[in-house]
Formats: structure tokens, C-alpha cells, sequence
């Protein structure tokens, strides 16, 4: 793998020059082709006949940094750089850079201007606007690229590769490169679909479900509603909840087996036992709902949390009234028993620090969002206050 890995990085060296140094052609792309096979990137396609029949916006699925420039390898496109300080690194790569750093209109508005000139190569997008690894569905897609023009092709993109993980949560792009590099090969598969037209009268977000659910379908996985901005919450809650003792599982192991595929973890969290790990996880996750919302009943927490399996997400569902419930009894708005764990934990320290007997309760429901908001970060703070000690 090492000397695979260093023989590769002096050919990538080559194969950047011989791309910038030839223009964009069929001679180009074959022998870059050719020359990524050297470095383990093995491409292969489905019905490319139906590539770019007419369509000027091609729309991917998102599985590796580098899957904009495995389709570059099929057909001439460009994809623009959404992110990331615009520069060499960002030319090297093989972004477009449009010089537009305001808003997503700003940006729609930059590439229908390039789309009407018919001399430009097709744009390749991405609607999930998140790399996962393919396995368990797809993320939810966005509507700003169903807004550029009113037909749009879709590309089904399936990568594997033996020993090491496919797009890892978290994983940078030099580090899937190095990977890349460091095994024998990586398989991408490209499968061209028809072109769909936007329906009469159909909005984009409708638009964007319909493309998305035909994506879903060719690559035989679930559509999600979970967002790019879903996932990097999830994210940072995977990182501040191994460093927290209540949290359950104790480490990366939090979340579902659709998480733990869509991002490339483990399955269930591995302190859990074999059982019923899911029903363990949603009770814990309602009794930390519960403590931050004493006066929600606990069976509304339970219900909101099969179906968004966040913490967070359901104490916003619930604050922002997007959950209805009726408050609890002034009898009941007291908080319920501390758990096996935390009542251990008090009890060792018992003799020598003398441990809260519950938490500030919230008496009244604030009407505006924004003391929600802080009772809400209070709350969350004198919680996790509590739980260190």
C-alpha cells in the first residue's frame, strides 16, 4: 500500500500537468483516463447513449470529492466551487470558479447566464450539497439547481473499493485521496439516466423531490429528508456527545443505522446491548428531552423522536410549535427520577459534593422565539453542568 501510494503521488503529479497542459477534448479526457486507471480510479458507465442528450445541467448524487472529476473523464462538463477560498487549489481540482461569493440567487443567477451561452459545456451538480457514502439513501436535495433551467439529466454514481471505506464522515479531500492512492483500486460507476423535463406548473422544490426520488429508485436506496446542514448538526452532536458521560452509547456510536451507513459509522452504538439498541437510544434521547422540557408529555417526546432521532431537532420541533401538545399538569411538570447512572454517579460524590436535587423547571411557556432560545441554551447548560458532576 505505501509503495502504492508513493509510486501514485509522483504519477498524479503527471497526470495534473498532462490535464492542463491539453485542452479539453476526446483525446484529452482518454488519455487521462488511461492515466487514472495507473493510479487505481477504474470508470466505468451505463447507457452512454443517453449522455447528454440535450440537456445542459447534469444532477449527481455526491459520493467523493472527486467525483466531478471522474465524470469530466465521460463527457465535458464543469461544476462550480461552492465552497472553499478560490485559488490554485481550486483549479487544480477542477471547479469553475465564478467570482460570486453572495447568495445561492446570486449564484443561480451567474449560472443561467452561463447556461445560455450554447458554446459552454454542461454543468455538473450536486443537490445534496454533502459527500455520503451511497450505501443507505440519499440526502435531501436542494432547489436552487432545479431553478437554472427547466430540464435537467440525472447521473447515478456508485463507488466502491476493497478494504477501506467509501467517503468516511469527516474524512477531507486529501485524506480520500491518499486512500485512493493507498488501495488497488476504487470503482466508480456512472449510469447516464433520460433527461427529465420540469411539469407544467411544478414548483422547484417539487421538482428537485421528483429528480431525487428517480435517483433514489436507479440506485436501489432509500430518499431521506435529512439536509447537508442535518448532517454536519449530526455531526458536531457525535463529537460533543463522546466527550459527555449521559451521552448514550458513550461515543461515536450515537444514531441510526440510516446515519450510521449515510456517513460511513457503526451501526449501533456499541454500549448498548444486542437487544433492542434502538428502543434503549429513544428513551434515553426523551429523558434528555424531557429534563430540558419538563411541562411536554413524554409520550409526544417519544413519538417526535422516531421520526427525527435528534435530541436537538425535536426540542426545536417543540418550541417552535411545529409539535402540538398539551402541557403538563403542574403536578407533573416536575422533573422524573435521574437515571441508573446519574444516580450512581451522585451517589459517589455524595459524601463530599452535594448534588443538585433537580433543575430550574421552565414554569411558564415563553412566547417569543428568542427567550425560548435562551431558556433553551440555559437549560442545556445547567444540564450539562449537572451531568459533569
Amino acid at each position: 500500500g505505501l509503495c502504492l501510494l508513493v509510486l501514485r503521488v509522483f504519477i498524479g503529479v503527471h497526470v495534473l500537468l498532462v490535464s492542463c497542459a491539453l485542452p479539453d477534448s476526446v483525446v484529452r479526457r482518454f488519455i487521462v483516463r488511461v492515466m487514472c486507471s495507473v493510479l487505481g480510479l477504474l470508470v466505468r458507465q451505463s447507457d452512454p447513449q443517453l449522455r447528454g442528450a440535450g440537456a445542459r445541467v447534469f444532477i449527481a448524487n455526491h459520493v467523493t470529492p472527486f467525483d466531478h472529476n471522474v465524470v469530466s473523464l465521460l463527457t465535458s462538463c464543469n461544476t462550480p466551487a461552492l465552497s472553499g477560498a478560490p485559488g490554485f487549489i481550486c483549479w487544480s481540482r477542477g471547479f469553475m470558479e465564478l467570482g460570486v461569493t453572495g447568495s445561492r440567487a446570486e449564484l443561480v443567477d451567474s449560472l443561467k447566464e452561463y447556461s445560455a451561452h450554447r458554446g459552454n459545456p454542461p454543468l455538473l451538480l450536486f443537490p445534496e450539497e454533502a459527500a455520503t457514502n451511497g450505501r443507505a439513501g440519499l440526502l435531501r436535495f436542494s432547489s436552487w439547481p432545479f431553478s437554472i433551467l427547466d430540464e435537467v439529466q440525472p447521473v447515478a454514481l456508485q463507488v466502491r473499493r476493497p478494504l477501506v471505506a467509501v467517503s468516511v464522515a469527516d474524512s477531507s479531500w486529501i485524506t480520500e485521496l491518499l486512500w485512493t492512492f493507498f488501495v488497488p483500486f476504487t470503482v466508480y460507476q456512472v449510469r447516464w439516466m433520460p433527461s427529465v423535463p420540469r411539469r407544467a406548473d411544478e414548483r422547484t422544490e417539487d421538482f428537485a423531490l421528483r429528480v431525487q426520488e428517480l435517483l433514489a429508485m436507479e440506485l436501489g436506496v432509500v430518499s431521506t429528508r435529512i439536509t447537508a446542514a442535518d448532517r454536519t448538526e449530526h455531526m458536531k452532536r457525535l463529537r460533543h456527545t463522546s466527550r459527555l458521560p449521559f451521552a448514550p452509547g458513550g461515543g461515536p456510536g450515537y444514531g441510526t443505522s440510516a446515519w450510521a451507513l449515510l456517513l460511513g459509522g457503526p451501526l449501533v452504538p456499541s454500549s448498548l446491548p444486542g437487544g433492542a439498541p434502538e428502543d434503549v437510544r429513544v428513551v434515553a434521547m426523551a429523558q434528555q428531552v424531557k429534563e430540558v422540557l419538563p411541562h411536554v408529555p413524554l409520550e409526544v417526546i417519544r413519538t417526535d423522536l422516531v421520526q427525527t432521532n435528534c435530541v436537538d431537532t425535536t426540542i426545536a420541533n417543540l418550541l417552535e410549535g411545529r409539535v402540538p401538545f398539551f402541557p403538563e399538569s403542574k403536578e407533573d411538570e416536575d422533573l422524573p427520577a435521574p437515571s441508573t447512572s446519574q444516580a450512581a454517579a451522585a451517589s459517589g460524590i455524595q459524601g463530599t459534593v452535594a448534588a443538585p436535587s433537580s433543575k430550574p423547571a421552565t414554569k411558564q411557556f415563553a412566547k417569543s422565539p428568542v427567550e425560548r432560545h435562551l431558556s433553551l441554551q440555559e437549560r442545556k447548560r445547567a444540564l450539562y453542568d449537572y451531568a459533569r458532576r
